[in-house]
């Protein structure tokens, strides 16, 4: 796409010219955006709801799309990718908790699984957009505005949807309005989501949500500080942990050997980068369609074991490769599959399953927002340090330390990250924290 702004005879453009800071900041104004929302979501997201969070988020992502497609030069281009980098922000953080707060324990992890399987789906989509309109004048407004139809279609979505039971009942214990008038609200709520064949049994499952947050005094919303004390302290060392180490496993640089790998290996198509992201991106769905298979049979720490053992052993074999083995491509390119198919099947979708499950209810929007902005943080630093550490250390040496961090994340896992399948939010906060 950045390569179609910057042609002189495919942007459709007269401001083509741009500089390396420049296609810099279109590349990484999204992920800026993201931090933002974030930082928004800290402050908002108890108070807005999940649900009026998710439709704010989708507005952005109108806003963003809008702006970015229509863009008359570099400067509105970049407010554009910002303001879809705040919708980003607060999706990433509203959305995995909506639905681990709505779902039942034991298909949770499938449904929360299955947005980073969309997530996925809509990168997919948008390669195989890109590889289409590559040849087309002004092609890239054409792929921002692609998300136009899809934010309406969220938004719209949302809006149908009712709120959290789980976050109205909060309310409620808070002391944010007539209590009994709130619990009749969040028994209605969870029919609408349930179905009424259980309106004979939602009353008693909405008071056992009560008695869980019996400890819930009516007073302000949770302080920063109770971010760092006793069960909030442990959970957020859990969620904080899993987003670190997806991001500083190599996840954004491994990607960016891809179509260097193929060409060495002798595949043709692999000159073309677009064939490579279509390629690998089609990968990623089948694995984190297996993963949304098998989420909530194995439970999240065998698959989190299982797949980070994986990318350990493939994280040391690129780091052979690019050592002494630079005459046996083949192993670059088992490494790599290998790679992309563990991550798929472990951090990829459950990290963001387990930081959704593992807060308590009273936290659980200040805990995500912190867990999310440490996520897009981490992105953004590796991808700024990744050139300079790979000019200076070479790139066998860089993949050995993406190995050895990956090792550190396996010790992390095996005896920190606890088993959450099956058991309530609520058993979740008495029994693992």
């Amino acid at each position: 796409m950045f390569l179609l702004v910057q042609s002189a005879t495919l942007s459709g453009i007269s401001w083509y010219n741009l500089s390396s800071v420049e296609v810099g900041l279109i590349t990484s104004g999204s992920l800026y955006g993201a931090l933002i929302g974030s930082i928004l979501a800290f402050n908002v997201a108890d108070f807005l709801g999940r649900r009026r969070e998710l439709i704010l988020s989708s507005t952005f992502y109108l806003i963003g799309a809008l702006v970015t497609s229509l863009a008359p030069n570099f400067a509105v281009l970049v407010i554009g990718r910002l303001l879809y980098g705040i919708g980003i922000g607060l999706a990433m953080h509203a959305a995995p908790m909506y639905i681990a707060e709505t779902a039942p324990s034991q298909i949770r992890g499938q449904l929360i699984s299955l947005k980073e399987f969309f997530i996925v789906l809509g990168m997919l989509v948008g390669y195989i957009v890109g590889s289409l309109l590559v040849e087309t004048v002004a092609g890239w407004r054409y792929m921002y505005g692609v998300s136009i139809p899809l934010s309406l279609i969220m938004g719209i979505g949302m809006w149908w949807l009712p709120a959290s039971p789980r976050w109205i009942l909060l309310r409620a214990k808070q002391g944010k309005g007539n209590f009994q008038s709130l619990r009749e609200n969040a028994i209605t709520c969870l029919c609408r989501l349930r179905g009424q064949n259980i309106s004979d049994s939602a009353p008693k499952q909405v008071d056992e949500i009560l008695s869980e947050l019996s400890h819930v005094r009516e007073e302000q919303e949770a302080k920063i500080a109770e971010m760092f004390q006793g069960k909030c302290l442990k959970a957020l060392i859990i969620g904080v942990g899993l987003v670190l180490f997806q991001q500083i496993t190599g996840q954004p640089s491994v990607l960016y050997y891809a179509a260097t790998i193929f060409r060495s290996a002798g595949f043709s198509a692999a000159s073309d980068a677009t064939k490579v992201s279509i390629l690998l991106g089609l990968l990623k769905l089948i694995m984190t369609g297996v993963a949304v298979l098998v989420v909530d049979r194995l439970g999240r720490r065998p698959m989190l074991l299982g797949g980070v053992s994986g990318m350990v052993i493939s994280l040391f074999l690129l780091g052979s490769y690019y050592t002494y083995l630079d005459n046996i491509p083949a192993v670059a390119v088992v490494a790599l599959l290998l790679y992309v198919g563990c991550y798929q099947l472990s951090f990829g979708p459950i990290g963001w399953l387990m930081i959704s499950e593992i807060f308590p209810l009273r936290t659980r929007g200040r805990g995500l927002s912190i867990a999310v902005l440490v996520n897009f943080g981490a992105n953004a630093l590796v991808t700024f340090a990744f050139s300079p550490l790979k000019e200076l250390l070479g790139d066998g040496i860089l993949f050995f330390i993406f190995g050895v961090i990956a090792v550190l994340s396996l010790v992390f896992i095996f005896f920190i990250v606890p088993e959450t399948k099956g058991l309530t939010l609520e058993e979740i906060e008495a029994k693992l924290l």
